[in-house]
């Protein structure tokens, strides 16, 4: 294993090893020819590893472009997590993983510490969101503060002119030089909603190169070129929470931050007491312990937090519904914000249906999104992204939603 230093760090155009010529029809399938044609000469590519078989398959393609190319890790955690498993893509495991991927395709690996960085803004606002009654999407905020900004910086030091990452989206330029960020072709396994905060400055060095493949064609791949992780699982669970169980992190970390309080129910009635204002999140129904007074009656879930009053507000599925709602820290990432409404495609969760929507943009990156049916769950801090066909043109977090006060 390689630790990378600042100063110039030469890549490698590497070594495709083909097993066969099954590999070649996969390779054309991922039109390698679209995002290497737009590379300015002398490109050097850093591949962001996690040891999984997308990022492996992505390096392993830009190898085949005939791109110089090095394969890095992110070191997130410390040792004792790592050898304990913790951290996910990190792990000491993990870490192992890209490094034999790495040897196979005769490029150079290294390992990146940026274990602060990824506390103070990741874990520590992921903490923060929660405390103050609020869901962030923490996916949203690795891409935007580590992976496409400390990472791209690091690998910057390191001699790379680019960063290719496994997620599935795709970056197109048009004639008038604009980068534009769109879905992958595989519409299940799209990630363009977690990185619509890439700016045009991380577009233009950012490569997607799974953006034109499905899942199963990726997986055929580092099987026939022998990476040895086509048949690894994909990562279910937020990176840095041990078990999955995100609820126990936040019990341990924002202890004697948090206490019991009401349970407001329709008209105002106490109907329970919660636990701590953290554990909960808008259109939750399990774990509410209520006081059910009538046999028949409806079930209840969360319709707002009230941290001012450390309240929790319920009441039945249809009190969920919303016709519009506010929108701050918006972005664009064109670069060009607009100057009228707008329509589109709102989506409201990473693998959510796109409901359509006008957004109209209010200054100070805010907007105000209408749409043409009510969405059930908006919850404040959770990321909303416009799309226009594939393309992302605008995003943000959910301030607040145009639903009746339940008490």
């Amino acid at each position: 294993m390689q630790v990378a230093q600042a100063g110039k760090v030469a890549g490698s155009g590497g070594r495709l090893p083909f097993p066969s010529d099954e590999a070649a029809p996969l390779l054309e399938a991922a039109d390698l020819r679209a995002w290497h044609a737009g590379l300015p000469p002398g490109a050097v590519v850093a591949v962001a590893m996690s040891g999984g078989v997308d990022s492996s398959v992505a390096a392993a393609l830009c190898v085949a472009a005939g791109v110089e190319t090095m394969g890095v890790t992110m070191r997130l955690w410390g040792t004792e997590e790592m050898e304990r498993g913790e951290g996910g893509c990190c792990s000491v495991d993990a870490v192992e993983d890209a490094r034999r991927v790495c040897a196979r395709l005769g490029i150079p690996h290294y390992v990146l510490n940026l274990r602060e960085h990824f506390q103070a803004t990741v874990v520590a606002d992921f903490l923060y969101e929660y405390g103050h009654g609020r869901t962030p999407n923490p996916c949203v905020r690795c891409n935007e503060t580590v992976k496409f900004a400390e990472l791209l910086r690091r690998v910057a030091a390191v001699g790379a002119s680019h960063l290719a990452t496994g997620h599935y989206a795709n970056v197109r330029r048009g004639q008038d030089g604009i980068f534009t960020l769109h879905r992958a072709e595989d519409p299940r396994k799209d990630q363009s909603y977690t990185l619509f905060r890439c700016d045009q400055d991380v577009l233009s060095r950012s490569i997607f190169p799974l953006g034109r493949l499905p899942k199963p064609r990726v997986r055929a791949l580092a099987d026939l070129l022998g990476l040895g992780v086509a048949q690894k699982p994909d990562s279910q669970e937020l990176c840095f929470v041990g078990g999955g169980d995100h609820r126990q992190m936040l019990q341990q970390e924002l202890v004697g931050t948090f206490a019991t309080g009401p349970i407001i129910g329709p008209g105002g009635v106490r109907v329970g007491t919660h636990r701590g204002l953290p554990f909960y999140t808008v259109g939750q129904r399990q774990g509410l312990d209520l006081e059910v007074t009538r046999p028949d009656s409806e079930p209840q879930y969360v319709i707002q937090l009230r941290p001012e009053q450390n309240a929790l507000v319920v009441g039945p599925w249809r009190a969920l519904l919303s016709s519009q709602c506010a929108v701050e820290r918006c972005v664009y990432p064109d670069g060009r914000a607009p100057r009228a409404q707008i329509h589109g495609e709102a989506q409201t969760r990473a693998h959510g249906r796109p409901a359509e929507a006008r957004w109209t943009p209010l200054g100070s990156a805010r907007a105000r999104v209408v749409f043409t049916q009510p969405q059930a769950g908006l919850a404040p801090g959770q990321s909303l992204v416009l799309y226009d066909g594939d393309r992302v043109v605008a995003g943000g977090e959910v301030a607040e939603s145009n639903k009746e006060e339940m008490a």
